[in-house]
């Protein structure tokens, strides 16, 4: 018996890219509902962020998807999905 290690599958894109797809909205949704909450820009529809909060929220994305992909082994959809 020999111990080789099969290269790892590339997975399909469709899990991958659903799962990037999902994992965006997921994030952009709550961290712009709590940063909405938290200064206060919540609407009757859901949230409006602008300036600083705009900023603070695409840089919460940034960090989401940066944690996910090199420090957690992927991102809640790429686990769920198994696009990782």
């Amino acid at each position: 018996m020999s111990d080789q290690v099969l290269p790892a599958m590339k997975k399909p894109f469709w899990r991958r890219g659903l799962a990037g797809f999902l994992d965006f909205v997921t994030i952009f949704f709550v961290a712009g509902y709590v940063i909405a909450k938290l200064t206060g820009e919540t609407t009757p529809d859901g949230f409006q962020l602008s300036g600083m909060s705009a900023l603070a929220c695409f840089a919460l994305i940034i960090l989401y998807f940066y944690l996910g992909w090199n420090r957690f082994g992927g991102t809640i959809w790429q686990r769920l999905l198994g696009a990782r």
